[in-house]
């Protein structure tokens, strides 16, 4: 079997190491003049910046110029590093969550930063003496390893006439005690030779150690702070909340407004039925009798809306049989045509909560469609989605009609309440509604805890 072959982390570290030579030699030589440029550009434009400050305006556009300049010098540096094959450093999220709008605002954010004066340091001092380090030694490691090992071929060229000092004589007089029994040309080609092939055979050592510094030094100054990750989170569930309780809200308005145009004008016509009868029940029976069927009518309709009012609840095919269930009695009782396709497998519980959140966005969203898409058919689907990287899962609610498209969430409105309640669950909500359709609502909502893999049996 060819060394090609052979998969690369199978390979012994020593070719490993050879294997990216080429890149590492390529990334510390033109490291060196990307890091010259912009450190003297950097150094200009803040320079000027101090210089100007009086005058603020000059001052201000300087400094936020050299400040770009450094954000795109690390991000060059990051891709750079990435290319040769260093592990991935996670990069700062550069939108200030806490940024007002206007001109004032946006410099508050941007000087507030603390990213943007790390990379202004690493780029106008760090980088310029990591950059300079790294060159140097890269350039004189490769040049000793390549003109050892190639020396035997050039020395003869190279005039000799007026040379009176050899290395391989002065070794051999000094440590040896001999003089003049060799040719010292000869013995000096060899021991290039020898030094030249010490030198390449621990390039590949010092190539990947100049790259890990830049990487040790890119991640502590380029990268994101531990917090971030934290503040960003907390921003999530901020907005999780906020988009929770006004779904709540919106749900209870929705709630008391059906119930006072339904049961409650259907109770109160029951009580005016009742009194209006025991009025009349000894003057006219016929009119009392009447008027007690129309009341037994009225408590009738008055017990249908209840019904329908706690489907909002929890319908109880939902607790019985599961989401999948209650989904397929949604769809029998559509005014569209509903096709339920869910790729769940058997068996799998999900928590009752995410359940009933689900069951709740797809009726919004078929009812939305139904309502609003002139659809003649509709397609929800069901599937577990596993992160690659994680161990997070999700389900993904697909509501697609072949309506007449142009569908976005507008405020006060289906799509908008519906992006409320995925939002409220810490899910994200994707629409994609072009002119003439079709369009496709698809929700995600995360498992808390991964359901359990069904049993063979």
């Amino acid at each position: 079997m060819s060394t090609d072959t052979v998969p690369t982390a199978t390979r012994p570290l020593y070719l490993r190491l050879w294997a990216g030579v080429p890149k590492e030699l390529l990334f510390l030589f033109i490291a060196f003049p990307i890091g010259v440029v912009m450190f003297a550009v950097s150094i200009g434009l803040f320079s000027a910046a101090v210089g100007t400050f009086a005058t603020f305006f000059l001052g201000v556009l300087f400094l936020v110029g050299v400040l770009y300049l450094a954000r795109g010098a690390g991000v060059v540096e990051l891709a750079l590093l990435r290319w040769v094959g260093r592990p991935e450093i996670r990069r700062p999220d550069w939108n200030d969550r806490t940024a007002k709008t206007g001109f004032l605002g946006w410099l508050k954010a941007l000087f507030g930063n603390g990213h943007y004066w790390l990379y202004l340091v690493w780029t106008m001092l760090v980088n310029f003496i990591i950059t300079t380090i790294s060159f140097t030694i890269a350039v004189i490691w490769f040049s000793i390893a390549v003109g050892g090992v190639t020396g035997w071929i050039w020395v003869g060229f190279v005039p000799n006439s007026d040379r009176d000092f050899f290395v391989s004589s002065w070794i051999a007089e000094r440590v040896f005690g001999l003089a003049g029994r060799f040719d010292p040309l000869l013995f000096d080609s060899l021991l290039w030779l020898v030094v030249g092939l010490i030198f390449l055979a621990t390039l590949p050592f010092v190539t990947r150690g100049l790259t890990w510094m830049h990487w040790g030094v890119a991640r502590g100054l380029l990268g994101a702070f531990r917090t971030d990750a934290l503040e960003k989170e907390v921003a999530t569930l901020t907005e999780s909340r906020s988009a929770a309780v006004a779904a709540e809200g919106t749900a209870l308005r929705r709630l008391e407004r059906d119930i006072h145009d339904g049961p409650q004008q259907r109770l109160v016509r029951l009580q005016m039925d009742i009194a209006a009868a025991e009025r009349q029940l000894d003057t006219d029976p016929d009119a009392a009798r009447k008027l007690l069927e129309e009341a037994r009518q009225q408590s009738k309709d008055a017990l249908e809306e209840l019904r329908a009012l706690s489907r909002g609840f929890a319908p109880p095919i939902l607790l019985d049989r599961g989401l999948v269930a209650a989904l397929e009695s949604l769809a029998v009782r559509s005014a569209v045509t509903v096709r339920v396709v869910s790729s769940l497998p058997e068996g799998t519980d999900l928590p009752t909560e995410l359940e009933r959140n689900a069951y709740f966005i797809a009726v919004e969203g078929l009812t939305n469609a139904v309502k609003h898409s002139g659809a003649s058919a509709i397609d929800l689907r069901l599937d577990l989605r596993r992160l690659p990287d994680s161990e997070e899962t999700w389900l993904d609610i697909t509501v697609t009609d072949d309506g007449r498209g142009g569908a976005k969430a507008v405020p006060e409105h289906g799509l908008a309440g519906l992006q409320e309640r995925v939002l409220g669950q810490g899910g994200t909500l994707d629409i994609s509604s072009p002119k003439g359709g079709p369009t496709v609502v698809t929700a995600h909502l995360p498992i808390a805890v991964p359901p359990p893999a069904p049993s063979a049996g």
